[in-house]
């Protein structure tokens, strides 16, 4: 519903209601909920305090559409500490995270505040917990975390997460060290991710998933460590998965346009995987093709490729992305083309 100001007689309180919505959405938010019915803080209360599981979900439901709306309710937090904390339903631990997500964690010059240690023993609790779900959901709450003194208790427990034995647990472990490595200072608090992730990587991870976060990690943080491992893995590339494989052509095409004398080092990789069959590392290799050399041999082998997923397609959408592909390598260059 749209939001109405009275006409006041004095005209510094619409001035001061302005100010208020304005730091309201110059907060960082990271979620957005639909809510339009009203609901009492008694009410939430009583439902955190003796309610069941389904209960206090619901309660958290409410807390969490109230203060995305922009109300402040500190007096709910000491009960979500007695009563939600201890409760062992994953469903509620997860709204308990998206809570914890979007409440005020520091005071007004910035520090944070003494409540928020409760937080932080429940947070490493769930680092440590059996269950993986709880734990990979906990590692992806802590990528949007930016607080150092709430991420720097919890960082043993963090890496730690790289040798669960199920995968989800390990893909969010190398995401969430990703996202904490590259905050600001957050290289204090990770100072040898780059080295860890490195070691990770050689050690035989074989979830995709997981190896493609990694390779990311070390693209985003450590360019000459993951050109390193590309080039020590150069005849397993063509046996990678189309998510990573698409990682390999970003680095590459990153590499030379900071270095063009290192084209003719990456030809043989984009070749190697022109031969795959996913259409979508097909297409990103006549990209980079065209993007590191303007060869007519290179120009031509791009064409192709375009030409190729242009008739194996069946989607008119992808027949129009390449067709406007072929229309730019004929504008830019003609008699290639037209040969």
């Amino acid at each position: 519903e749209s939001l109405k100001i009275a006409r006041l007689p004095d005209r510094g309180a619409p001035l001061a209601v302005m100010a208020t919505l304005n730091a309201v959405v110059e907060r960082g938010c990271s979620m957005l909920v639909h809510f339009d019915r009203a609901a009492s803080m008694s009410e939430i209360k009583t439902a955190l305090e003796s309610g069941g599981a389904d209960a206090k979900a619901d309660a958290m439901k409410k807390a969490i559409a109230i203060l995305l709306s922009g109300e402040q309710m500190p007096q709910i937090f000491i009960t979500i500490v007695r009563f939600v904390l201890p409760s062992d339903d994953k469903y509620v631990q997860k709204l308990l995270l998206l809570y914890m997500e979007i409440i005020e964690k520091t005071d007004s010059s910035g520090k944070l505040l003494p409540e928020m240690i409760l937080i932080c023993q429940n947070l490493r609790n769930n680092l440590q917990h059996p269950n993986e779900f709880l734990r990979g959901a906990t590692l992806r709450f802590l990528c949007r975390i930016s607080e150092h003194e709430i991420l720097e208790p919890l960082i043993p427990s963090i890496v730690a997460c790289l040798e669960h034995r199920h995968s989800f647990v390990r893909r969010n472990a190398v995401l969430c060290m990703d996202r904490i490595y590259q905050m600001p200072g957050g290289d204090l608090l990770l100072q040898d991710a780059p080295e860890t992730i490195e070691r990770f990587l050689n050690g035989g991870e074989s979830d995709l998933s997981t190896r493609r976060n990694a390779f990311l990690m070390l693209y985003n943080n450590d360019q000459e460590k993951a050109v390193n491992f590309l080039l020590q893995n150069v005849e397993q590339v063509a046996t990678w998965g189309d998510i990573l494989q698409n990682v390999v052509l970003d680095l590459i095409r990153k590499v030379c346009r900071t270095d063009p004398s290192q084209k003719g080092k990456y030809i043989k990789i984009i070749l190697m995987l022109l031969s795959t069959n996913n259409t979508s590392v097909i297409y990103e290799c006549a990209n980079t093709l065209v993007a590191l050399s303007s060869a007519p041999t290179a120009i031509k082998a791009a064409a192709n490729c375009y030409c190729q997923l242009l008739v194996s397609q069946s989607d008119n959408n992808v027949k129009l992305i390449v067709l406007d592909r072929l229309c730019e390598l004929q504008r830019n260059h003609p008699y290639v083309m037209q040969e």
